[in-house]
């Protein structure tokens, strides 16, 4: 269900994000740092096998915090054994897109196991879980999102990667019962960028493994929906709004004409943020650059091809539906009332009263600079290298759409 939400995208409520807004917001994230960090104290490493969603006899969950080597950053998980022949079972490692957004909510909503009622009351298991076949690790993050927390937000996939990284290997270390076992990368959204570049980053490390370090045995990677290159994807918006499977086309002939004629100038801008990259990480994950060009770039590409179809009023996930709760268009509050339930806290191990949401806007505002970043690149090395790459992608989502995606 969830899938990316721009910054730029508004709905009747929310005007577009000006300039001064931008500044003021930027000003307040060392604040919102501070306050994330402030939020927890301590760090759990595991909270036993809390039976709130997956209630299968002898399955396994397990929910916990690691610390990671900066900023005093510690990211939640939440793990769930696979229900058959989980000695031999692969583990996947789901992250959420958002960016900004709770990997709770894939739990909770999507392929976790269970599914939660609208009033947060009460779950029911999930048939369709993907833990039938497979260990689920599902982890919050980047710094900030869901119940992960710390000093320092990440603005750039040199940053995600290189936490995420930190968190798995200290994950592997307390669990030598999956070292041997394939391992594969999954998100959705703005996972299309997460996921190349922390399976790269894994794939990187594993071929230069440090002293002490667990080598991961990174099988595959898997991208739904996702964000990756934008350069190629963002031309596909006019077209995917006229499109008419199962639905009548968004916009009228003349919205279309206007939105063609925006590509180039989109396009020129996402060119001239990709040439702004200085080069990279050392490993060849992605550094963002300055603030100008890459901002610029999803504002006017953000303004020309994807407002107009939005304020249509359809669901930017599902173009068959209206957007019954806007911007993300689904009621996710049952969802923020089952995980704010002391009880609930108090067995997944977080502090009581803990403010989670579902997408948080400030991780989100601090990584404006890091949409357009061509996050394709790595793809190739992995491909030689043997890692599996794949993509799925549902034919009615305009915001990642599947033109795009098949395009790149």
């Amino acid at each position: 269900i969830l899938k990316l939400q721009f910054l730029y995208l508004i709905d009747e409520r929310h005007p577009p994000w000006t300039q001064k807004t931008l500044v003021i917001m930027r000003a307040a994230l060392a604040l919102a740092a501070v306050a994330v960090a402030s939020a927890e104290e301590g760090v759990l490493r595991a909270t036993g096998a809390p039976k709130l969603c997956e209630t299968t006899p002898g399955v396994m969950q397990e929910t916990g915090r690691f610390e990671l080597g900066v900023e005093d950053k510690a990211y939640f998980y939440w793990a769930f054994q696979a229900r058959t022949k989980a000695a031999d079972a692969p583990t996947i490692l789901w992250m959420t897109g958002g960016p900004g957004c709770s990997s709770s909510l894939a739990v909770l909503v999507e392929n976790g196991p269970c599914k939660v009622n609208a009033d947060g009351t009460e779950t029911a298991a999930n048939p369709y879980s993907w833990n039938s076949n497979a260990t689920l690790l599902y982890v919050d993050q980047p710094t900030g999102t869901g119940f992960s927390y710390g000093k320092g937000l990440d603005h750039d996939e040199e940053g995600v990667a290189a936490d995420m990284y930190d968190f798995l290997q200290q994950f592997f270390k307390a669990h030598p019962e999956y070292q041997g076992l394939p391992f594969y990368i999954f998100g959705e959204s703005y996972g299309g960028h997460y996921v190349p570049t922390v399976g790269y980053k894994v794939f990187a490390e594993n071929a230069a493994l440090k002293d002490g370090a667990v080598k991961i045995n990174l099988k595959g990677i898997s991208i739904g929906n996702g964000l990756t290159d934008p350069e190629v994807q963002y031309p596909y918006y006019p077209d995917m709004a006229i499109s008419t499977n199962g639905h009548k086309p968004a916009i009228n002939k003349l919205e279309y004409a206007l939105m063609k004629a925006a590509v180039p100038a989109c396009v020129a801008n996402i060119k001239t943020c990709n040439a702004a990259q200085a080069g990279g990480a050392a490993d060849g994950a992605p550094t963002a650059a300055p603030v100008p060009p890459c901002e610029q770039a999803l504002e006017v590409c953000n303004l020309a091809l994807t407002l107009p179809y939005q304020i249509t009023g359809r669901n930017v996930y599902d173009m068959r539906k209206p957007c019954e709760v806007p911007p993300l268009c689904y009621d996710f509050s049952g969802i923020k009332k089952f995980l704010h339930r002391a009880d609930v806290q108090a067995a997944i191990g977080v502090r009581k009263g803990y403010p989670w949401t579902s997408c948080d806007k400030l991780v989100t505002l601090g990584m404006v600079n890091d949409y357009m970043v061509d996050c394709s690149k790595h793809i190739p090395d992995l491909l030689a290298g043997g890692v599996k790459v794949g993509l799925y992608v549902g034919d009615q989502d305009f915001v990642c759409n599947w033109l795009g995606n098949k395009a790149w």
